[in-house]
């Protein structure tokens, strides 16, 4: 089989599962426990924090542990305006982003936010004088994403990250896709919150992490035991946050192999797209991933082509007359 899905999701890496298994049986032991095995387990916790924070150029003490990044942009952007809230009441974010930004937008603006959703160019850019004008005195946050999840489009974060600490803004951002396929240094950057998903780099699914710069403060999302300082309570989830750590650790040590191979990949398809009339590429084609591409095939009736997948499962590119 020829997977072509993983900007949905990917395969956990062998060495992420073999460092994980340990935990399901082995040392099970709960990481709040005082006795000797818990403290243990804890050490092993905070060691795959370290590996978390490495990846993006934090502190450990800036990574929180959650289910994966749609908790985490609820955590980010519900926590942010409750905590926040006599900081202003507005938020910029982007019509392109993931709907778990979206929808949380939504709920925010029932809550008495008020919401600038900017638009995108044909390239998938928005425009940085469009943002800047959107600010207004109420202007708290920037919400935008780092890499979009259906075109591979990059953002310019570093421009946006200056615009919002010229503005004396917070900046969260969607790091996704972005993780483990390009270098992320959220000081540089000016980025305040950032979310990603251990599923993405081939590491398990229902775990990720939400960076938060030290100084910001956010209301929990979920309150319950002190664990993660009082951030997210809840026992820790020893298997997954260890195959998190595992899984940044491995996507930090190959980004560039990985990024070399995307390339090439990439490069070939630009090779063969050229020879064609019918297919166009969306999105920039130089400011974006190189692992995502997202294909506008003319005079073809989408429908059609399910429907010729389904029917021949070994040769999803064989077509029927529309």
């Amino acid at each position: 089989m020829i997977y072509l899905d993983n900007a949905s999701t990917t395969r956990v890496n062998e060495e992420v599962l073999n460092e994980m298994m340990p935990y399901f049986n082995q040392y099970y032991f709960n990481a709040s426990s005082n006795h000797l095995d818990g403290l243990k387990t804890k050490k092993v916790i905070e060691n795959a924090r370290k590996l978390c924070a490495e990846i993006i150029q934090a502190e450990s003490s800036e990574i929180i542990f959650t289910s994966g990044a749609t908790e985490s942009i609820n955590y980010a952007l519900k926590g942010f305006y409750e905590e926040n809230f006599e900081r202003g009441n507005h938020l910029i974010t982007c019509k392109t982003e993931h709907k778990a930004v979206l929808k949380t937008c939504e709920y925010l603006e029932t809550k008495g936010i008020e919401v600038t959703y900017l638009d995108v160019d044909s390239n998938g850019l928005i425009d940085l004088n469009e943002l800047e004008n959107s600010i207004t005195p109420e202007t708290a946050l920037i919400a935008i994403m780092y890499a979009n999840n259906e075109t591979g489009v990059i953002q310019d974060i570093q421009l946006i990250g200056d615009i919002a600490k010229k503005h004396n803004l917070s900046f969260f951002c969607d790091a996704t896709q972005a993780i483990g396929k390009v270098d992320i240094d959220v000081n540089e950057l000016n980025i305040d919150m950032l979310c990603m998903s251990a599923h993405k780099i081939n590491g398990p699914k229902g775990i990720g992490f939400l960076y938060v710069k030290n100084g910001l403060m956010l209301t929990p999302l979920i309150h319950g035991g002190s664990q993660e300082n009082d951030n997210r309570g809840g026992t820790y989830n020893t298997p997954l946050i260890i195959g998190l750590g595992k899984a940044c650790e491995l996507a930090k040590r190959y980004i560039d192999k990985t990024a070399k191979v995307y390339k090439e990949i990439w490069e070939t398809v630009l090779k063969f797209i050229e020879k064609t009339n019918n297919i166009l590429i969306v999105g920039d084609l130089n400011q974006r991933l190189f692992n995502i591409i997202n294909l506008k095939i003319n005079n073809l009736d989408a429908s059609v082509f399910v429907e010729s997948s389904i029917e021949d499962e070994n040769n999803i590119f064989s077509l029927k007359t529309a």
